[in-house]
């Protein structure tokens, strides 16, 4: 089984995460920011994948330190539960329609970390700062070393494009590390991920 458990406490963040690619229940997610729990939570049901994740921050400064740290940690754990990485997809895409919003994310579990992310959300004075979206996806490449591409194609309403993201996140995740049988080895003409 491809499971972890990982620990990050600092002096801004507390994260207890449990992650198993090979199994799927409904995810337990418990942050100090109830929107990025709704999009973890989307996330891993469109992955198929279980996410355990109890996390506290420093939220009475903002919620940065906490949404990086977990996209942090997320990289961390897929990285250690994904080892050396024999028979996986490697590739994933996916096309995500969410209502007026329709992202496109793509990823490749390289071993070389990068993010192009071209995601327009308008600036509102209160709730969830969306540009957090972008430090959370930072933070995950370099942690879990791939390259993944996100692009939203419209969207007009800022929960709509976040959802149609993490959705397309997660789906495209879920064909990147599921076992293909017919590769025996490392999917690289390198040998080496």
């Amino acid at each position: 089984m491809r499971k972890v458990k990982i620990k990050r406490k600092t002096a801004e963040t507390d994260i207890d995460m449990a992650l198993n690619l090979d199994s799927f229940k409904p995810a337990k997610i418990q942050t100090d920011i109830p929107f990025l729990n709704h999009m973890l939570n989307l996330f891993a049901a469109n992955a198929q994948i279980t996410l355990d994740i109890k996390a506290k921050g420093d939220i009475e400064i903002d919620d940065h330190h906490l949404t990086e740290d977990i996209g942090i940690t997320l990289g961390q754990a897929l990285k250690k539960a994904l080892g050396d990485k024999k028979g996986i997809t490697r590739y994933g895409h996916f096309l995500l329609p969410m209502d007026e919003a329709l992202a496109y994310v793509a990823m490749d579990i390289s071993g070389r970390p990068h993010l192009s992310y071209d995601v327009k959300i308008k600036f509102q004075k209160t709730g969830f700062n969306y540009d957090l979206l972008q430090e959370f996806f930072i933070a995950f490449v370099n942690n879990a070393g791939i390259t993944l591409h996100i692009k939203m194609m419209k969207g007009r309403n800022n929960h709509h494009i976040a959802e149609a993201v993490f959705k397309g996140f997660g789906r495209a995740l879920k064909d990147a590390v599921s076992i293909n049988k017919k590769i025996k080895s490392i999917p690289s003409t390198k040998g080496i991920l």
